[in-house]
């Protein structure tokens, strides 16, 4: 019989511990929590920061005194209200997680005082800005101008998030019953409404622009995928190229998404914010608009419109009322500018 091996025992550097305490925090918010891509990022991004500011000290042994000074690190970075505000709450919930692991036994971070944040009013275009906002793509001018026009119309007539248009599938929109499904914070699924002309738009990308997009798309990707193969001596076809032969698209997953990239890609959230500021600008618009602006801009066109609060809180998909009132500050804003403007003796 083999003598048994025994195992010697390995220590882990606090330094490498906090790491993996890191790790074992993101896995934790990611899997377990189920928070959304993005929030997860957000933590991610966050908690790098702090540990940039937290050098080789050891978090066991930080006092409130020292983590006073995190908030002042973070303006040094230039950082906004908001930002820190976001930033401090990371740290809370990571000392939260730390201390539920047995790691700490006292939580210093929620002695963290809140960074005061000033209330923002969003930007909001007019309807006749929005009117020319639409119809800014030209043909003759953008290459894609179907399909923007298509973006733009979709991202006011609901009222989605930008990472909300992104996502939606083409199985999610109905044009039959003029509404879509999409797909919020947290996953959360809810029905949008499609107006007249969102629905007019994206019948002609559907039947017009897309499918010479993706058949382009398609050319392209297999003269790629022809030239690799022939450096390599063609020794065997890949994957790619052996669906395409027998007839299924190169970007098959990418295929399903309602608005496309001109490689025939799933769009990402910055290219469409990139795409609204583009035309934002050449109707003259601050340079402050963005997708959320159309958001903004739907909201309050709503409530002017006579639209109940309630309902609008609905079609933003806002969890609390509270969010969606912000937008009646908005209206009561340009209700004074009104009676500045007009009123004999303002």
């Amino acid at each position: 019989m083999p003598q048994r091996r025994t195992l010697t025992p390995q220590t882990v550097s606090l330094a490498d511990s906090q790491r993996l305490w890191l790790r074992d925090f993101l896995r934790y918010v990611a899997y377990e929590r189920q928070l959304a891509k993005n929030t997860c990022f957000a933590y991610r991004a966050d908690l790098i920061r702090f540990y940039r500011w937290l050098a080789d000290r050891p978090i066991p042994g930080l006092t409130i005194q020292q983590l006073a000074d995190f908030p002042a690190f973070l303006r040094d970075q230039k950082l906004s209200p908001s930002s820190i505000a976001r930033n401090l709450t990371s740290v809370r919930v990571f000392f939260r997680f730390l201390q539920g692991e047995g790691v700490l036994q006292n939580n210093v971070a929620e002695l963290l005082g809140a960074q005061k944040q000033w209330e923002r009013l969003p930007s909001v275009l007019t309807p006749g800005q929005i009117d020319r906002l639409l119809v800014e793509p030209q043909p003759g001018v953008d290459e894609f101008w179907i399909r923007d026009r298509a973006i733009l119309e979709f991202c006011y007539a609901t009222g989605c998030r930008a990472s909300e248009i992104v996502n939606i599938k083409l199985e999610d929109v109905w044009l039959d019953r003029a509404c879509c499904r999409c797909f919020g914070k947290g996953s959360k699924e809810r029905i949008v409404h499609l107006g007249e002309s969102a629905i007019l738009a994206f019948r002609k990308w559907l039947e017009e622009s897309r499918p010479v997009l993706l058949e382009h798309s398609e050319a392209r990707a297999a003269h790629r995928q022809v030239e690799r193969n022939d450096l390599v001596g063609n020794l065997s076809l890949s994957p790619r190229l052996q669906r395409l032969k027998r007839g299924a698209p190169p970007n098959q997953g990418s295929a399903v998404y309602a608005f496309l990239t001109r490689s025939g890609r799933k769009m990402r959230r910055e290219a469409l914010w990139e795409l609204v500021k583009k035309y934002a600008l050449r109707i003259g618009a601050p340079s402050s608009i963005s997708p959320h602006s159309l958001r903004h801009s739907f909201a309050t066109h709503l409530l002017q419109g006579g639209a109940d609060l309630r309902q609008v809180q609905e079609m933003l998909g806002h969890e609390s009322i509270a969010t969606t009132q912000i937008y009646t500050h908005v209206d009561m804003s340009r209700l004074h500018d009104v009676y500045l403007k007009n009123h004999p003796r303002s």
